[in-house]
């Protein structure tokens, strides 16, 4: 079994001792320190007498349970509950704003697998925590000193669904040519991993005139393969986009926050070019109004196409620790047009500061239907690059930190940054490598890009070398 602690909530294995997996006793003590930070951080309720958090879930098989303790721990606390049920992600997020309330909980584990849940925190713009917010609340659940509300001043829940809401949101955004796509009379092959996918999706693309063909799209929790939208877990999407004759594939994750394609042919778009892609095409509307400079954020592990992108439109790129929240944040500082990461994850603040797969693909299939291509010829278009990933596993803390600063040491002659780990670019052949510790497993994630792969992966084994050279 499985707890793992982060700043940017709780997730775990469903079952086990308290402490060990994610059990009610952890759901109630992790809900009450968020009911209690959220006093601290808001004094007063946005509206009315008490605090208002909304609540949404993706379709796991343990959703319903832990929807009825978070929901029911809220109440105890003496917060009004808007549960919007089944829902995504970005769903949830943009229900927070939408109701004026002061904060969010989102019950999913992302891509991991069915055994797995979580609590994602939400602040009152549906974004999620900062690190110094996220870490009070783990400091306040570990100290377990709790008060809950008298019956007099108990919470209540109210039930409302925003998917339609969510839809036409991104149907409204002026990058959206609903007209384009509509004439375009596209065919899509939806692989949603049976949950919450499977209700948005399809409906987004039928209101944007896109037959749509569902796989695994039933909101029953079984995930129908690994849940991570990676090309390895997409043989079944891929060889359906074959056999359908359809222009697209799309794949997303059970909260549908991140976003793959698949090309007519059934070869992969590869998700680090899903940013990119989209990037390409808002940067080139507002190019073609007389605007550069325009600003795009991903974070370091992310392929540097979206760089050289936004620079050939006059644009400028910025780097981000890895983490949604360190990418919004530099978003927020630099006001950026879009940006996003290179898993699939698209955040377009016209809409809202949050990855949304809905969006991504409103915007690629903009894209597609303006330039009139297909899906294989669009991303020949693209600077073509591959990143290769490897690990090393080590359970000493103080060796992590020696390798980084000896990294640092050793490439110092090159452009280095360490705002999260270590990454050296090597600008003379257009390659980098990023080393950098991982928030939830004794490792060291390491990341290196070039433009053949064999070239990524060469790069990658030479550092590897270079580390277990450093620990001996």
């Amino acid at each position: 079994m499985s707890l793992i602690k982060s700043i940017s909530g709780i997730r775990g294995t469903i079952g086990g001792p308290a402490g060990g997996g994610l059990t009610p006793v952890d759901i109630v003590k992790f809900t009450y320190a968020y009911c209690a930070k959220l006093r601290e951080r808001r004094p007063q309720p946005a509206s009315g007498d008490r605090y208002k958090v909304v609540v949404g879930r993706d379709a796991r098989l343990s959703g319903e349970m832990v929807e009825q303790l978070v929901c029911g721990t809220l109440v105890a606390c003496g917060v009004d509950v808007l549960r919007i049920g089944l829902a995504s992600t970005p769903t949830t997020e943009l229900a927070v704003t939408m109701a004026g309330a002061d904060g969010g909980i989102i019950l999913t584990a992302s891509h991991n697998p069915r055994q797995w849940n979580a609590l994602k925190l939400l602040n009152e713009r549906g974004e999620f925590l900062s690190a110094a917010e996220g870490q009070a609340i783990l400091d306040c659940a570990d100290a377990e000193d709790f008060d809950f509300a008298e019956v007099d001043a108990l919470g209540a829940i109210f039930d409302e669904d925003f998917t339609d809401r969510h839809i036409d949101a991104v149907l409204a955004l002026e990058a959206v040519d609903v007209e384009a796509v509509r004439a375009a009379k596209f065919t899509v092959v939806v692989d949603a991993v049976n949950s919450v996918g499977g209700i948005i999706m399809p409906r987004l693309l039928r209101r944007l005139g896109v037959k749509c063909i569902g796989l695994n799209c039933n909101p029953d929790g079984n995930f129908a393969h690994n849940p991570e939208p990676l090309p390895k877990n997409l043989t079944e999407l891929s060889a359906a986009v074959v056999r359908e004759k359809a222009d697209l594939g799309v794949s997303v994750d059970p909260d549908v926050d991140r976003l793959a394609f698949i090309c007519e042919n059934g070869e992969p778009f590869v998700e680090e070019y899903t940013l990119v892609s989209v990037a390409d095409y808002l940067l080139a509307r507002e190019e073609a109004k007389g605007r550069r400079g325009m600003v795009t954020v991903s974070n370091l592990s992310s392929s540097r196409a979206l760089r050289d992108v936004t620079e050939a439109h006059g644009g400028v790129y910025y780097a981000a620790a890895v983490g949604e929240v360190n990418v919004t944040t530099k978003m927020h500082a630099e006001g950026a047009l879009i940006g996003g990461e290179g898993n699939g994850g698209v955040i377009y603040p016209a809409s809202h500061y949050g990855r949304d797969a809905m969006v991504g693909v409103a915007l690629f299939l903009s894209n597609l239907a303006h330039k009139k291509l297909k899906v294989s010829e669009l991303k020949k278009t693209y600077p073509q690059y591959f990143i290769a990933k490897n690990k090393i596993e080590l359970s000493d803390k103080a060796l992590i930190d020696r390798i980084l600063e000896e990294m640092k040491r050793v490439f110092a002659n090159e452009k280095v940054n360490d705002i999260d780990g270590v990454k050296i670019d090597f600008e003379a052949d257009r390659t980098w490598v990023h080393l950098r510790r991982s928030n939830t497993e004794p490792i060291i994630r390491i990341y290196s890009e070039a433009q053949t792969e064999a070239k990524a992966v060469a790069l990658g084994e030479k550092v590897i070398a270079l580390a277990q050279k450093i620990i001996g």
